[in-house]
């Protein structure tokens, strides 16, 4: 099958037509520094993922990537940036969960589109999650953790504020088994560890690399992970399924993403070049020692899999009634 640019070159020759010789957009591609925007503070686990690939795709594409913090408002502030920025490839956003599956569904009215205003470049990274305890709350498996959510008084559970992926993971866990619990939100992870350490609330869904430290130092007991298989860094951890539960997987991810109608063979090459970054040993070893997986795609295969996540976490917000407003 010929490609669009062997067709067109096809016809030219059987008709005999003259013509200038075609020039792919993104044949002096990049000429200038692209910035790169993260929709967070600096020194979370997304700003470390982007930076370190921002380095490596800057290495690839022979042009600086320049890393900037915009965070603000579930992601919406540096999301309508990256909306309103020209669509030539030097603006890139880090987007992920929030941006693109779970704000529409949040919020009334969003000052973006995620599937008209903004182009899918490549994922990037996921986000691993972990159900922890407190080593003193009484629960030491994922059948006392079911029986302490299905009691008739309902239970409480430390969330990472509403509609965040690690307060809906849990929710569909609750849905899944029919309990019920209060979430009570927290601005940041660091915190809400903190108290289910400290024995406050009893469990919360959380990133693994963050809850890692406390839980291979006592301070956090860790149930199951939401996933298909075990993680590597917590291999004597099993998963819901293992562990006599629902077999269902949650986490957080990111992706990159550039303004609508940014040209096709630009939107190719920062995708090769990014998923070029995620498959080099150094970049790899450096984001799985940060407990993250690196993950990689074309932007077609991107592009599914947010409206796939669109559509599975719509329906739990749906069923949950559940707003940010």
């Amino acid at each position: 099958m010929f490609t669009g640019m062997r067709r067109a070159l096809l016809a030219v020759a059987l008709t005999g037509a003259a013509a200038a010789p075609f020039a792919s957009p993104a044949a002096g591609y990049p000429d200038h520094p692209i910035r790169w925007l993260v929709p967070f503070s600096a020194g979370g686990g997304s700003d470390i993922a982007t930076r370190i690939v921002a380095k490596h795709v800057g290495e690839t594409l022979g042009q600086p990537v320049v890393v900037e913090n915009r965070p603000g408002a579930a992601t919406i502030v540096a999301a309508q940036e990256t909306a309103r920025a020209a669509p030539d490839g030097y603006t890139l956003l880090t987007a992920g969960m929030s941006t693109l599956a779970l704000n529409p569904w949040l919020y009334s009215k969003l000052p973006y589109d995620p599937q008209k205003s903004l182009t899918p470049v490549s994922t990037l990274v996921a986000l691993p999650i972990v159900l922890v305890v407190a080593p003193d709350s009484g629960l030491h498996s994922l059948a006392d953790v079911t029986a302490y959510l299905k009691r008739d008084k309902p239970g409480s559970y430390a969330s990472l504020g509403v509609g965040s992926p690690h307060h809906l993971a849990m929710e569909l866990f609750l849905e899944t088994i029919k309990g019920q619990a209060m979430a009570i939100p927290y601005k940041g992870t660091p915190p809400a560890l903190q108290d289910v350490a400290a024995g406050v609330l009893p469990m919360m869904m959380a990133d693994l690399a963050a809850a890692r430290p406390l839980i291979q130092a006592g301070k956090l007991r860790a149930i199951a992970v939401p996933a298909a298989r075990r993680s590597e860094q917590l291999p004597d951890v099993p998963t819901f399924a293992q562990a006599g539960g629902p077999a269902f997987e949650a986490a957080a991810w990111q992706g990159v993403v550039a303004p609508a109608g940014t040209p096709a063979p630009i939107v190719e090459k920062l995708s090769q070049a990014i998923v070029q970054a995620l498959q080099s040993p150094d970049v790899v070893k450096q984001l799985t020692l940060q407990g993250m997986e690196p993950t990689g795609s074309t932007p077609e295969a991107f592009a599914a899999y947010a409206r796939q996540e669109h559509e599975r976490w719509g329906a739990v917000i749906r069923h949950k009634g559940i707003s940010a407003e």
